[in-house]
């Protein structure tokens, strides 16, 4: 039988605990997600406070930087017109985020699942998306 890598229900709380470490360090206040291999939800919080409208974009940045397997920063310099990429946000029925805050999470140089953070500002999300991953 053939075993597909992934993370764990453990590995997605590490990575969420450490989003809210940073989300609580910069006083804002994060939907945090994260997806496995296939991009499926494996765990979701929303801090005391998150957006309600970040729920939803918090759980698209981590499919999307699956889905492509690049951070989501990276794809929106991609996609603005005139680039290659230009137009992607409106593929898989809109789910492809195209600002900062989603993350790939690796294993042995393999991507497992990822990571996408919403609440704040688009350099406050990656922080804290880039802290979620460096836990993992």
């Amino acid at each position: 039988m053939l075993s597909i890598p992934t993370l764990t229900l453990d590995d997605a709380k590490r990575v969420i605990a450490a989003a809210e470490a940073e989300s609580s360090t910069q006083g804002q206040p994060s939907n945090i997600a994260v997806v496995d291999v296939g991009g499926n939800l494996v765990a979701h919080v929303r801090m005391d406070g998150a957006w309600l409208g970040s729920i939803d974009i918090s759980i698209n940045k981590a499919f999307t930087a699956r889905a492509f397997d690049t951070a989501t920063k990276d794809l929106g310099d991609l996609a603005q017109p005139g680039e290659q990429f230009y137009g992607i946000h409106a593929s898989n029925d809109g789910r492809v985020m195209i600002f900062a805050g989603g993350i790939p999470l690796e294993r042995d140089g393999q991507v497992v699942g990822a990571v996408g953070v919403s609440g704040g500002t688009g350099d406050q999300d990656q922080a804290v998306a880039e802290a979620a991953a460096s836990a993992f």
